[in-house]
């Protein structure tokens, strides 16, 4: 069995662009390692075999397209495709398929990426878990609701995926799954056919195994070349140790990675201060969950209101909820957003990136739920540029994160850090 399927996105572009390999040998080692190992981890809501590998060969016999030419990538089922089916995690949408691609996919193709398939969302990327299994212990969640993208890529299935955000779907199943999750400032790369569940927090988000990785793909749909990570840093960052207001929530795993992270950070010379956030930010967690409720009522409204019977219990319940929140407690939470928006530069004063938790702590075990997405809450509402970079394991085996986060429209800058960040926590390994 080959084993191409274990190359960085970086390298696998370089070998391909040298003539070294081939995109279709590429695709196909991922093919492999899918046709071994799905019946384990069933990341796959729809996988394109014949179609990867006529777009493989096509590749190969054509001049390079861009920064992702002839590489395999997962398409999260949230995101529309108009050449395969797109459910976003629904037995409503079963079958579906969209007359286009979504603005991310289209832009991936032009880049010259290869769509695999579909990988799994949560039902309408809300809170019910779909099928997939994290490839560390099939007995424990991989998170979501970017479930199926942050499974493949950790199980080498494939080496980029999309992903997206509302609360914490592009952090936490990259902690839970040991890959490097990065959700852009909001609006970086465009929402233009993907189901829509909160106007004012949704965002598209990239997976991978290294930062350099993630920053690819985003490099490639949106045009920014500053966002590549090619040059090492020439300062080392500095460095904002923030527990946030959610802190006694989170595990021993999580605590013992944070404080190794922040004495092993020390001693390698990078400069870091404790930070702690404004009193106001206390309430960002409650702000962004009424939004969330509110809009994704509205924005499920057609689902809601026609197929209340083919909808989960979980998710009734929760859009149910929605539709109670007042619009005076609505608008309370989004003027709390834009107050502390306008203060978080304050935050960044004596640093370049904060470090946070990515999530509670490890994937917790069972299938029924997706974990916590508490320690996102207030970074999407603020709407800034977050990297999970995973730094330890727990004691029962399984990865633990940590997130790096940046100032609004910092993302060049904080994908650069994530990386240094990511590279030097892994080397100083006790």
């Amino acid at each position: 069995m080959g084993s191409l399927n274990t190359l960085s996105a970086v390298e696998a572009a370089h070998q391909i662009a040298a003539k070294k390999i081939t995109s279709e040998a590429l695709v196909r080692d991922c093919l492999d390692r899918i046709a071994a190992r799905e019946v384990d981890v069933q990341a796959w809501e729809y996988l394109d075999r014949d179609g990867a590998l006529k777009q493989a060969r096509a590749a190969d016999a054509g001049p390079p397209r861009g920064l992702l030419h002839g590489l395999p990538v997962g398409v999260k089922d949230l995101i529309d495709t108009v050449d395969m089916p797109t459910t976003y995690g629904s037995q409503v949408y079963a079958g579906h398929r969209p007359a286009w691609d979504a603005a991310c996919v289209a832009l991936m193709r032009a880049a010259g990426g290869i769509v695999m398939g579909k990988t799994v969302t949560t039902e309408f990327a809300g809170m019910y878990p779909g099928k997939t299994r994290n490839p560390h212990n099939p007995g424990h969640t991989p998170g979501g609701s970017s479930s199926g993208s942050a499974a493949a890529v950790a199980d080498y299935m494939v080496p980029l995926a999309f992903g997206s955000q509302t609360a914490g779907s592009v952090i936490r199943p990259a902690a839970f799954c040991g890959v490097v999750g990065y959700k852009p400032s909001f609006g970086l790369i465009s929402r233009v056919g993907v189901k829509a569940l909160s106007d004012t927090l949704d965002t598209i988000g990239t997976i991978a195994r290294t930062v350099p990785d993630a920053a690819l793909l985003a490099a490639a749909v949106t045009g920014r070349s500053d966002l590549l990570v090619e040059k090492p840093l020439s300062t080392k960052p500095r460095v904002g140790i923030c527990r946030t207001y959610e802190w006694k929530q989170v595990q021993p795993e999580t605590v013992a990675a944070f404080e190794n992270a922040a004495t092993k950070l020390a001693a390698a010379g990078v400069t870091v201060k404790e930070i702690k956030l404004p009193p106001t930010y206390a309430s960002l967690v409650q702000a962004q969950t009424d939004i969330q409720l509110v809009e994704q009522a509205q924005s499920l409204a057609h689902e809601r209101l026609t197929y209340r019977a083919q909808i989960s219990e979980r998710l009734r319940d929760i859009l149910d909820a929605g539709m109670k929140v007042s619009p005076e407690r609505y608008d309370a939470a989004q003027t709390l957003a834009r107050n502390c928006r306008r203060t978080l530069t304050e935050v960044f004063t004596d640093c370049d990136v904060l470090l946070a938790p990515s999530a509670p702590g490890a994937a917790p075990a069972g299938l029924d739920m997706t974990g916590d997405p508490l320690f996102s809450r207030i970074w999407t509402l603020l709407r800034v540029p977050c990297v999970n970079i995973p730094v330890a394991t727990a004691a029962n085996g399984l990865p633990v994160g940590l997130q790096v986060i940046g100032a609004f429209g910092s993302d060049a800058q904080t994908l650069a850090a994530a990386h240094w960040l990511h590279q030097t926590l892994n080397l100083l390994k006790a």
